[in-house]
């Protein structure tokens, strides 16, 4: 036996339904609740639950005193795991090179100009998950990184980033420690050269959950979605690790595609 829609959601596919037929663009406002309510012949508050419906799918959103809007297309994210080659090709590289380019133009397609960053540092003491992780005593001093980027034409980052790296392993090069340096050219794997250091792998383990209430306003996620967890490790050719960086990414946006050569029989 076939469910029989509710009223508030024979309105919202409607009203989905314009948007996806491009009668509401992206970005367009659409008419108030009232004015919704005497096209639909229905009460505000039926018309309110039609449009938490298209919020929680991410189709509208409401902006603070303006009203609801066709959500506009974010710009996807592709994160390969031959991402990472092609950061170690590149981390040798002239610095009017690793200059033209970084890991997220690589993932977004789009160019330097177009993006904004946000990095900042601080001190921190290892918990025991990060000194089991570094292979080091609890309360080892480590070199705490953050870092945001977003589209120019975007107000959400495309991930939270927080890395880690070992205080006296990276001290014989100051500019490492200092955050006014970033964006620096080539990223971590050409900070790492900057001290002789070459890796050798990267393990990046992967799961998923809901969000924070924090990460789901700085990531502006639509109700109901879920983020995916990476937990990179980065060793050296000895396969000491070396980095250890946490990655949130939005569901909504992100694709991970894992490319895994075989051998020959």
């Amino acid at each position: 036996m076939s469910k029989v829609a509710k009223v508030y959601e024979r309105i919202a596919d409607e009203l989905r339904e314009s948007i996806r037929a491009g009668q509401l663009a992206p970005g367009d406002r659409l008419p108030t609740e009232a004015k919704l309510s005497d096209r639909f012949g229905r009460s505000v508050p039926t018309i309110r639950e039609a449009l938490r419906l298209l919020r929680d799918e991410g189709l509208i959103e409401k902006q603070h005193g303006r009203g609801n809007f066709v959500r506009r297309p974010r710009t996807p994210v592709v994160r390969n795991n031959a991402r990472h080659q092609w950061e170690k090709n590149r981390a040798r590289e002239p610095e009017t090179t690793r200059l033209r380019t970084g890991a997220t133009e690589h993932d977004t397609g789009l160019t330097v100009n177009d993006l904004v960053f946000q990095a900042s540092y601080r001190e921190v003491k290892a918990d025991q998950e990060l000194a089991e992780a570094f292979g080091v005593p609890e309360g080892t001093l480590l070199l705490q990184r953050g870092y945001r980027t977003r589209y120019s034409a975007e107000t959400a980052p495309f991930s939270l980033v927080t890395s880690y790296l070992v205080h006296d392993l990276v001290v014989g090069n100051p500019d490492l420690l200092d955050e006014s340096k970033e964006p620096w050219p080539g990223g971590t794997m050409n900070q790492l050269f900057t001290i002789g250091i070459e890796l050798g792998r990267i393990e990046e383990r992967v799961t998923a959950r809901p969000p924070t209430p924090e990460e789901a306003e700085e990531l502006e996620l639509p109700a109901g979605t879920a983020v995916v967890l990476l937990r990179k490790t980065s060793y050296d050719i000895h396969e000491q690790p070396v980095e250890v960086s946490y990655v949130t990414v939005p569901g909504d946006r992100t694709e991970l595609i894992f490319n895994t050569p075989l051998e020959r029989w």
